[in-house]
């Protein structure tokens, strides 16, 4: 199975992507955005626009998702915002053509809820650092309510403990508990974001 975990940048992807993985034993978090920091290390600095408008980007993730889903016993998890409906069929759709069982999440959350979120991860430099994030972010929310993009979970007051219950729980998963005390969580997220942070 493939869990694809959508939504607008700040959304809880990543963190509900990890949470998954340590409470879903097997299972392997393969995030695009890779695919497309490649291409963008590729191409000259003036030539660089947003990379899944790259054909190329398109194609490397279905052909590395098939890869996976084919290839790997566990569950593979990908943390991804796609909004553009002929990206998504690209993506989602090729692989579900291939026969792979693709459950798609989109995590949404009220705006202010988001630039929240956005605003907790700038390194203390609030929502200066997110500006492409915050550009994109009334276009998200809006694009993912289309049919295409079902099914859809409310994050909004939800820890990303619970948000990874209810995925799991609409892919019919079983996780492990969840063990951590109130400390250990913000810790373990907090490393988890660290490890994502972008400086090019």
């Amino acid at each position: 199975m493939i869990v694809w975990l959508n939504g607008p940048f700040g959304g809880g992807k990543t963190q509900t992507a990890h949470e998954l993985l340590r409470r879903l034993p097997g299972s392997v978090v393969c995030d695009p955005e890779h695919v497309g920091f490649g291409l963008h290390r590729m191409t000259p600095p003036a030539l660089r626009g947003d990379f899944q408008d790259l054909p190329a980007w398109r194609q490397g993730v279905f052909e590395v998702l098939e890869l996976a889903a084919r290839s790997h016993p566990g569950v593979v998890l990908v943390p991804m915002t796609v909004t553009e409906p002929a990206y998504f069929a690209q993506t989602v759709g090729r692989l579900r053509e291939r026969g792979h069982d693709v459950r798609h999440f989109a995590l949404l959350a009220r705006r202010e809820t988001v630039l929240r979120r956005l605003s907790e991860r700038g390194l203390g430099r609030g929502l200066k650092r997110e500006g492409f994030a915050v550009s994109r972010l009334d276009g998200c929310l809006e694009a993912l309510r289309a049919p295409e993009f079902a099914e859809r979970l409310a994050t909004d007051g939800l820890t990303v403990s619970q948000v990874a219950d209810r995925v799991a729980a609409g892919a019919g998963l079983e996780l492990a508990p969840d063990t951590d005390s109130p400390l250990r969580g913000r810790i373990r997220r907090a490393l988890v974001g660290v490890r994502h942070i972008r400086f090019d």
